[in-house]
């Protein structure tokens, strides 16, 4: 996702400066200006966009939370100590709210990646070839209201519903894992219905900060929602990213799997 996004900006006009997290971000990135950062390099990251005069930045890219007793700390960071340390005491929006009140104060402004890159963003309507019946419609209503009752509670983005009914939550395991346990359920006769049946449906948490840590689906989703015998998929348009968005429309239409975008 960041290589694409930065392609992207590149399309639009912009010069965009990516910051790989080594361990984390992959050598994609070095077909563009680049510089890589390890965690706790604090200081090293501001002085880098300082002498760039870069003032704004996108936060884009999937990673573990880390503990923040084992970042490698320079004098940056140490000078901000207090400040990172309070970042960890809450949850993960907790941690992305803080990490921008942090860019902020040194002058950096934090914008989302459908603001240099809106060609990522699921559309509205049907995005592959195959049709969700009017079950599987019902189906994605009721986990679209799912998730924004869940939302208050900092879980997971994404929920599989099958006739009416929750199947699975998407908690810290990642979504994933989450329909490895569909597959695993389906696969002990836990569902009864035969493959295949129920949808997945993937919304950006209500309330949050649409410029931080939009949810994403790409082929790996695709492949796993095939695995758990789903129908298809749903997401919510406007606020879900698509990665390699080419392929993982052509393999939700090899694996007759719609693929849609609906508002929350």
């Amino acid at each position: 996702m960041p290589r694409e996004a930065a392609i992207a900006a590149r399309a639009a006009g912009r010069s965009p400066f990516l910051i790989g997290l080594v361990g984390v971000t992959t050598a994609e990135i070095g077909d563009f200006e680049h510089m890589w950062l390890r965690l706790g390099e604090v200081g090293k990251l501001f002085a880098a966009l300082k002498a760039r005069a870069i003032g704004e930045i996108v936060l884009i890219g999937a990673m573990t939370r880390p503990d923040w007793r084992e970042l490698r700390l320079d004098w940056g960071a140490i000078r901000r100590v207090d400040d990172l340390a309070r970042l960890f005491r809450g949850g993960d929006d907790a941690l992305l709210s803080g990490i921008v009140d942090i860019l902020a104060r040194e002058g950096v402004r934090v914008v989302g990646v459908q603001d240099v890159a809106p060609a990522l963003v699921a559309p509205e309507g049907r995005i592959g070839q195959a049709v969700a019946s009017t079950e599987d419609e019902a189906d994605v209503r009721i986990g679209f209201s799912l998730l924004a009752a869940l939302a208050p509670f900092d879980v997971g983005q994404a929920a599989v519903v099958a006739d009416g009914r929750a199947v699975a939550v998407e908690a810290a395991e990642g979504t994933d894992a989450m329909l490895a346990r569909v597959a695993e359920m389906r696969a002990g006769g836990r569902l009864r219905r035969q493959a295949p049946s129920g949808v997945f449906v993937k919304t950006a948490k209500r309330g949050q900060d649409r410029r931080l840590d939009l949810p994403t689906v790409g082929p790996e989703t695709i492949a796993a929602a095939r695995a758990a015998g789903l129908k298809g998929l749903a997401v919510e348009a406007g606020a879900v990213l698509l990665a390699d968005r080419a392929r993982t429309i052509a393999l939700a239409d090899e694996a007759r799997l719609f693929l849609v975008g609906r508002r929350s």
